[in-house]
């Protein structure tokens, strides 16, 4: 069965990714959640969680950051008010959070994100086996290469299907540095729409942002495998994960609602990916462009 994860930016957009049948809402908040549409505090989330169990949908919470030290200290409160709630799931890659996670004891379930070091079926093999019930997969990775990961696991392996692929962070706040450097006076947050530019490139556009967690630059194209659903689906990666960082409010709902409609018409058999591509394109920003990633490239190319 395919299971569709969604970002939710609010507890107001998390009932509208419901209503549109999202499986599973993607929260987090700072400082253990990694590029989200907008950090949520913990009450946030409660309400939220909520809202999903009463629909039987599910809520994952992200604590996919490396943990520096007054990270470390904070995480079992942090944890605790997770399972409290309950939360379905976090994912975690930190080696620490995941060991603090055994040692506390708590009733929460983890999926192993380790963002782009998860590159084989092996190495995540190795963390199922200290309990994890799933894994992100580097977004990095051809589809050959997922298919075989996939092919050796028995529990899912997390593909993104939609949405921007993140090919910088640093913890340095870059923009507010440049800034200082250059005498200007700016914002750097996400709403202010930055870009980057390839100078041998002039239509190039590298969003680029900065919050509490540091400096972060994406992609010129938003990943869309829609044309790609059906060879997901026969090669048994069913879980799809819909990323609205860059993308808020309804906009981002009506895109999920069509993955959505796309996940039906194959699990009826029914799925013609043209008409859905189309009418992806139409919903899509015009100054995001949509490009399959590395997913359909040659492997060998890549490394």
């Amino acid at each position: 069965m395919i299971n569709i994860i969604a970002t939710a930016e609010s507890p107001e957009q998390a009932g509208a990714l419901l209503d549109a049948g999202v499986d599973t809402l993607y929260v987090g908040g700072h400082p253990f959640g990694l590029r989200l549409p907008r950090p949520l505090s913990p009450d946030e989330i409660e309400r939220i969680a909520g809202m999903a169990h009463a629909r039987g949908k599910k809520i994952t919470v992200a604590c996919n950051s490396l943990m520096h030290n007054e990270q470390v200290d904070q995480l079992p409160q942090y944890l605790s008010r997770l399972a409290e709630i309950p939360v379905d799931a976090i994912t975690a890659g930190d080696p620490g959070a995941i060991f603090i996670l055994e040692e506390l004891g708590l009733p929460l379930l983890y999926i192993y994100d380790a963002g782009t070091l998860v590159t084989s079926a092996e190495q995540i093999a190795f963390w199922l086996d200290r309990g994890a019930i799933g894994a992100v997969a580097a977004r990095e990775l051809t589809l050959t290469e997922l298919k075989k990961m996939q092919s050796k696991l028995e529990k899912p392996v997390e593909v993104l299907v939609y949405g921007p692929t993140c090919i910088h962070q640093s913890g340095r706040p870059l923009l507010t540095n440049y800034y200082r450097y250059s005498g200007l006076t700016e914002r750097a947050d996400k709403d202010r729409g930055l870009y980057l530019r390839d100078p041998k490139n002039p239509n190039s556009q590298y969003p680029i942002y900065e919050d509490e967690d540091g400096t972060h630059i994406f992609s010129t194209e938003d990943l869309s495998l829609m044309p790609c659903l059906q060879d997901l689906y026969d090669s048994g990666l069913h879980t799809w994960k819909l990323d609205g960082v860059l993308l808020h409010g309804e906009a981002f709902v009506k895109i999920a609602a069509l993955f959505v409609e796309a996940k039906k018409a194959l699990e009826s058999g029914h799925f013609v990916a043209a008409g859905f591509v189309n009418r992806l394109k139409a919903l899509q920003p015009e100054t995001r462009p949509l490009g399959t990633g590395f997913y359909l490239k040659n492997p060998d190319d890549v490394k």
